[in-house]
């Protein structure tokens, strides 16, 4: 059987996030992603955990106490490079839109999103991933959407691959995934 979206998007980070990496949750939300990458990561990794609302760090730390990996940082996505400290990131996990069960006029947005994006790459290692869920059922999701997509289609594809991994029959704006690829040096 094929994938659902959200266990697809943690196959991806599985498939390239070791022990002891340092990796990005972009949207820390209700910390679901923080959790597992901080598993992925164990003890001697170090997972960023992003989010510009208070409740969703409260939350978030509820939910992975009481585990030591974990950096977070009440602070846009957009501001990841303030906080690396030089660390190479071997992944980054975003889940766009709003916070589950919150408020729904506080979204994602997509100029803080790319930018969050650009750098996070940057400071990516060969073989890493950035791991974006795309939720666009809502009026700010839509031009998020679009923007994302523009701008990623024109990267260079010597520099990345992109996936974008989206079942076509579903209703109601059905998320879907892309997925940036760091090639690898040749």
């Amino acid at each position: 059987m094929l994938a659902r979206v959200l266990p697809y998007a943690k196959d991806l980070a599985r498939e390239v996030v070791s022990p002891g990496d340092t990796v990005v949750d972009a949207t820390c939300g209700n910390g679901h992603d923080t959790r597992f990458l901080s598993e992925l990561t164990g003890p001697g990794g170090h997972v960023l955990s992003f989010d510009i609302q208070p409740g969703a760090i409260e939350n978030a730390r509820e939910l992975c106490s009481p585990a030591g990996n974990i950096e977070f940082i009440l602070d846009s996505h957009a501001n990841v490079d303030r906080y690396l400290g030089g660390r190479p990131v071997k992944a980054a996990m975003f889940n766009l839109g709003y916070l589950p069960k919150g408020d729904k006029t506080i979204t994602t947005e997509y100029k803080s999103t790319i930018l969050a994006i650009e750098k996070i790459f940057h400071a990516m290692v060969p073989g890493g991933r950035i791991i974006i869920v795309v939720y666009h059922g809502h009026p700010e999701g839509k031009l998020e959407k679009e923007a994302l997509t523009a701008a990623l289609a024109e990267w260079p594809q010597k520099e990345s691959q992109i996936l974008e991994y989206r079942f076509i029959n579903q209703k109601n704006d059905a998320p879907y995934i892309l997925c940036i690829e760091k090639n690898r040096k040749k």
